[in-house]
């Protein structure tokens, strides 16, 4: 009897609910049960609370980390799409969720919500957030290969679920907003070798290359000698079959190094496509200043990172978000965002020219959202790739961050640059030539 009178209560409670959100949405709970959260509900997507447990670890650590914890867990889900569906759902009710706390009955609340404070509700598992440690400096013990590992190495075939057959896995480039995640590669992919303003027999370095998409694209079409460099052993296997594959091995070559490794003769060209964002910002300096050493004279920089919007103060902006520390703990562990001006700076502290930035935000947020929906209609081989938990929390992250990119909290940006020297930059009077 006492699950159907906390049941009941909690039927109450989301009916209060019900009457000033006005949702096309429902909460589905353990027992099968649903509770519209409007007088319209479609049928169609709907808030699952599949476990007593979950209301006992949310209101026992009512924080973001618990959430992610129970949605990979799948004691929370959302049913009959993502997030991105939700969010749209709040969108268009009429009600909105502003306002509803103080809609609420706060007595009923208590005596629905009480019950479940002295519930069990441990978790299911150890948890899925990156176990290691997260050092901000090497010198410190900071290991950058096991925290790339831990996002790039899940497995090839689950990224290739949602990628494009290139396997680029950074933001696109959309010549129209109809385009297709395809189109919108190639055309990236284009535009960067423009940026760069790739000429044939010229040395061009990735910092980061992923699968190879980049290098096997300029030497493909620019006539490059292309090198790229991953800590990924999931990446580096799968580029070097790749450049095997296209015929280009007298023009391509794929190492498994930490570009701070390098050295030797400097290169003409050097793209840093989605990378920066693994160094930290302690290293900022380091980072740039190795660029600078591995660049000719006049050579050209492509810097391609996301970011966030700078706050009043640096201290400020240093704090993070729980949303964006959830990222950090569960998808990109060691990583973080720099503000655009703190890339400029971090530039020209370190002996370089910027020419160009331009924001690619609104790309990004179309990129994101097509991998979520790919992901999602291919839920089930993801699953059997790297198993449900981390489906959902893939699922989690990407609708996340787009709708991050849409609202304008995260944004991304491509700065190009030349290593500082007297005399002429080299570069032309205009840019009408990328985008003609």
């Amino acid at each position: 009897m006492i699950p159907d009178r906390r049941l009941a209560a909690l039927h109450r409670l989301a009916g209060q609910a019900a009457a000033h959100l006005g949702m096309d949405l429902a909460i589905r709970f353990w027992d099968g049960s649903t509770v519209p959260l409007g007088s319209h509900w479609s049928g169609d997507l709907a808030v699952a609370v599949n476990a007593p447990a979950a209301l006992t670890r949310l209101l026992r650590r009512p924080r973001l980390n618990t959430v992610v914890e129970l949605v990979a867990e799948g004691a929370l889900a959302i049913e009959g799409g993502t997030l991105l569906d939700l969010a749209a759902r709040r969108a268009g009710a009429p009600g909105g969720t502003r306002g509803l706390w103080r809609a609420l009955d706060k007595p009923a609340l208590v005596r629905a919500l009480l019950p479940f404070a002295f519930g069990p509700g441990k978790p299911g598992s150890a948890g899925h957030a990156y176990a290691g440690a997260q050092a901000a400096r090497p010198e410190r013990g900071r290991d950058d290969r096991a925290l790339v590992q831990f996002h790039y190495d899940l497995s090839n075939e689950f990224y290739a679920l949602f990628l494009d057959p290139e396997m680029v896995y950074s933001c696109a480039y959309f010549p129209h907003w109809e385009a297709g995640i395809e189109e919108a590669q190639r055309a990236k992919l284009e535009m960067i070798c423009r940026k760069l303003r790739l000429r044939s027999r010229e040395r061009m370095l990735d910092i980061g290359c992923g699968w190879g998409g980049l290098v096997c694209h300029a030497a493909l079409h620019h006539g490059v000698t292309a090198h790229g460099v991953t800590l990924s052993q999931a990446q580096h296997d799968a580029a070097v079959a790749k450049v095997r594959r296209l015929g280009l091995e007298d023009r391509v070559t794929i190492e498994l190094r930490d570009f701070r490794a390098l050295d030797g003769e400097a290169f003409d060209k050097i793209a840093s496509i989605g990378m920066f964002e693994h160094v930290g910002l302690a290293n900022r300096d380091a980072y740039f200043g190795q660029i600078r050493r591995l660049l000719r004279p006049r050579g050209i920089y492509l810097h391609h990172a996301i970011t966030r919007p700078m706050k009043r103060t640096e201290r400020e902006f240093r704090k993070k978000r729980p949303e964006y520390a959830a990222v950090v703990d569960y998808v990109f562990p060691g990583s973080e965002l720099d503000h655009i001006g703190g890339t400029i700076d971090g530039l020209e502290r370190n002996g370089f020219e910027v020419h160009d930035v331009e924001g690619w935000r609104e790309h990004y947020a179309r990129t994101t959202r097509l991998w979520t929906e790919r992901l999602y209609a291919n839920r089930e081989a993801a699953e059997r790739e790297v198993g449900a938990a981390k489906v959902r929390l893939w699922l989690l992250y990407l609708a996340g961050v787009s709708l991050g990119f849409e609202r304008g909290t995260i944004g991304i940006f491509q700065t190009v640059a030349t290593r500082r020297a007297r005399g002429a930059s080299g570069m032309p009077p205009t840019r009408a030539d990328l985008y003609a």
